[in-house]
């Protein structure tokens, strides 16, 4: 791979691991359509900004997350096609770090949204 000569090149990168990624694995696009879902939700509730950042962050961290696994994946896949147990540890963790970030969305969504939600319902 060429190094980036500009940042205009540096950008056109970025974006086509952004767009490799959304296409080529499930569970990217699972996480940006409920980031859309509870971005919309967000605004029909008028969520303060405090807690519009506190979303929008959890949302960042879950598909940063689930990008750096991703490319730790095909790094992986890269070296070695043949079963290696430090390959499935590394694969395993950074799995692990994508549930964890993905835990914490669901804390900070129920922090968030479960007082406002059952105003709306009840």
């Amino acid at each position: 791979m060429k190094k980036s000569r500009n940042l205009f090149e540096s950008f056109r990168y970025a974006i086509s691991g952004l767009i490799y990624a959304f296409k080529t694995q499930r569970n990217i696009r699972i996480h940006f359509f409920i980031a859309i879902v509870v971005l919309i939700f967000s605004r029909y509730l008028n969520l303060t900004n405090f807690e519009l950042l506190s979303v929008i962050l959890s949302i960042t961290l879950v598909i940063t997350a689930e990008m750096i696994n991703t490319a730790i994946e095909a790094t992986i896949d890269l070296i070695t096609r043949d079963y290696h147990p430090l390959a499935r540890i590394a694969k395993n963790v950074a799995a692990g770090a994508v549930l964890i970030t993905a835990i914490n969305a669901v804390i900070v969504a129920y922090f968030v949204f479960f007082q406002r939600i059952q105003k709306v319902l009840f």
